[in-house]
């Protein structure tokens, strides 16, 4: 066997946040909603993705139990990203925080901004392509 890649992310809360964080990711990350399968478990949330690929997928709790405090070993999802002075317009007008690093070895602006679920995410592009 060999790995070819990451398939993709799965964020479970409990509905509420979900339609908080589908909301984000859509309006402000920039991922479209598409297609999810009907699961036997019985399983529902959403499917997210960057151009024809589910990149995030957002399962609905099947309680109300409270998030899980992070035991500190995940820190952040990223995703490669194009058009940074429209993002960073569409993150300043919602006055959603960011940081900024610039990475010159790697010719890369990262923005490193939390999730409505407390979720480290970084936007990164390619600075020739900006």
């Amino acid at each position: 066997m060999a790995v070819r890649g990451i398939g993709h992310a799965n964020l479970r809360a409990p509905a509420a946040m979900i339609e908080r964080l589908r909301r984000f990711y859509i309006e402000v990350v920039g991922l479209t909603e598409g297609p999810r399968p009907q699961f036997r478990s019985g399983s529902h949330g959403y499917w997210l993705y960057a151009d024809s690929t589910d990149v995030l997928h957002l399962s609905i709790a099947r309680d109300d139990a409270p998030l899980s405090k992070s035991n500190g070993a995940f820190n952040h999802l990223a995703f490669a990203c194009d058009d940074l002075t429209a993002t960073r317009a569409r993150l300043d007008a919602a006055r959603i925080p960011y940081k900024v690093d610039v990475v010159d070895e790697r010719e890369q602006v990262q923005l490193f901004l939390t999730d409505p679920a407390g979720m480290g995410v970084e936007l990164t592009f390619r600075t020739a392509a900006t």
